[in-house]
This record gives C-alpha cells, sequence and structure tokens, in this order.
C-alpha cells in the first residue's frame, strides 16, 4: 500500500483570445473604442467581448458606427473588473461558459470521480483506465475521519493490504506477468479490478467552462460535501480565484467550515 499524503490538483490548461480574430471583427464593425484589459486574462476578455457582442454595448451610441453600438447605450462601463462584476450581478452567467479550465486531479479515488462525473453540463472527463493500468501497488488515502481512531485506522489499513495481496496473488495465479497477447492481458486486468477498493488513489483529467465550475466549488465545499471532494474543491477555488480573479471576485470562503460561496448564485 502506498499511503497519499493529499490528493493534488494541477491546472493544465486555460481558454486564450485569439486576438488576431477578435481584432478582424472589431474592424469589421467600425472599430468601436474598446480594447482587452491588459490586467485581465485572456478569458475574462473573451467573457468581456461576449457580454458586449450581446448587446452591442463596445462604446455609446454613435450613429457612424451603428454595428459597435447602441442607440439605447448612452455610457459603458470601462475596465473589465467592473464589467464582471456587473455581468455577475446581473446574472448573465451564459458568457461564462465560453471560457474553460482544464484540471488534472492526482491522487484521487474513485469515491471522488464516481463524484465528480456526476456534474454533465459544461465539463469533460478523461479518466485512468484500469482495464489497460493492472494493479500491483495500492495508492490510497486515508481520511481524517478514519485517522480519527487508531483502530479504524489499523483495519482501514488492513484490509487495502488485503485487497492488495489479492492483485498480486491473482496475477500469479493466471501468470500475466509472462503473457505477451495484450488482449488476454486486458481481459484479466479488467477482472482483477473487481477486487480493488473503490477508494485506490486514481487520475482524472476535467475540463470544465467557468460557469459550471463556480457551480461545482459551492457545492463540493459545502461543509455537508464528502471529505475527499472537499479537499480537491478548495485547491481548484483557490486557482480559479488566481487565475480568473474578476470572473471569481464575488467568491469568498467561511473561516469556520472552509467552504466557498459566492455573492451570485444564480450566475
Amino acid at each position: 500500500m502506498r499511503e497519499i499524503d493529499i490528493p493534488r490538483v494541477y491546472l493544465v490548461a486555460k481558454t486564450t483570445l485569439v486576438s488576431e480574430g477578435l481584432n478582424a471583427y472589431l474592424k469589421d464593425i467600425g472599430s468601436p473604442d474598446w480594447q482587452t484589459d491588459d490586467n485581465a486574462a485572456d478569458g475574462e476578455n473573451l467573457i468581456e467581448a461576449a457580454g458586449r457582442m450581446c448587446y452591442r454595448s463596445w462604446q455609446p451610441w454613435d450613429p457612424a458606427k451603428p454595428e459597435a453600438s447602441n442607440p439605447n447605450v448612452g455610457r459603458v462601463r470601462r475596465g473589465n473588473d467592473r464589467y464582471l462584476a456587473n455581468v455577475l450581478k446581473s446574472g448573465h452567467g451564459s458568457v461564462l461558459e465560453h471560457v474553460n479550465a482544464t484540471f488534472i486531479c492526482k491522487d484521487v479515488s474513485r469515491v471522488f470521480t464516481h463524484e465528480l462525473v456526476r456534474h454533465r453540463a459544461g465539463m469533460a472527463y478523461s479518466q485512468e483506465s484500469l482495464r489497460y493500468v493492472r494493479l500491483d501497488d495500492l495508492p490510497v488515502w486515508i481520511p481524517d475521519s478514519a485517522k480519527s481512531k487508531p483502530e479504524a485506522e489499523k483495519k482501514f489499513r488492513e484490509v487495502v493490504d488485503f485487497l492488495e495481496n489479492t492483485q498480486k496473488e491473482l496475477a500469479d495465479i493466471f501468470g500475466i506477468a509472462d503473457m505477451d497477447d495484450f488482449t488476454s492481458k486486458k481481459m484479466l486486468t479488467s477482472m482483477f479490478r473487481r477486487l480493488a477498493p473503490i477508494g485506490i488513489g486514481t487520475t482524472i483529467m476535467v475540463t470544465g467552462n467557468l460557469r459550471a465550475w463556480r457551480h461545482i466549488i459551492s457545492m463540493r465545499t459545502s461543509a455537508h460535501a464528502e471529505e475527499e471532494i472537499r479537499l480537491v474543491g478548495d485547491q481548484i477555488a483557490r486557482i480559479c480565484k488566481k487565475e480568473f480573479p474578476n470572473v471569481f471576485q464575488d467568491m469568498f470562503q467561511d473561516e469556520q467550515t472552509g467552504a466557498w460561496g459566492f455573492d451570485h448564485t444564480k450566475v
């Protein structure tokens, strides 16, 4: 058994802005008095562009630029932080769906992944396959609730060790290490995994748009959420707050419970 210290989260991709394309579009509609905010992330500028396109509010009304302005708009907000603050306040959350963040969650259990993949809207997943990856050294994170009682932690370790040895014994029984046929190996590996614990450490890549991440963070860092998913959700929340400060400007952490919440929950 390899004990996992703590599941880890890595940001591996995020939406970037194709400035050439956006600038060409702006030129096509008359070169409005607007430009991206150097202090904002690419994704945040893209969200602002989506919102301004929806309302044709690149600049105050100018009859010389009818495709870039709106006769209903006499003034506009300047600055990405102010603009996105209004987006969040108004609940115009659909524009957040244009921007994705991709994380690799390492050494998370299948308890965690079974809960995570229930989030479908705006999400994509790629998970380590135990049909292909044969188990021998079982990586397991032991929850603090199990460590709170020595006899419980002892039982936890005993069961994992037994299941780990079972994997090795099955491999020996079938002589899988000496097989050349990968199809047979895959079939046996799939069979062996049925006797692996649901708490086994695995790796999953997950992509979600920022609207979806706001929802997941609020649900999965709740004081009532499962212990492990709260640890992972907290890491994701902190990364999102750092990488997209304007989108997550209304996110706050409860000092007592550690849960992350939002001023605007209807986004």
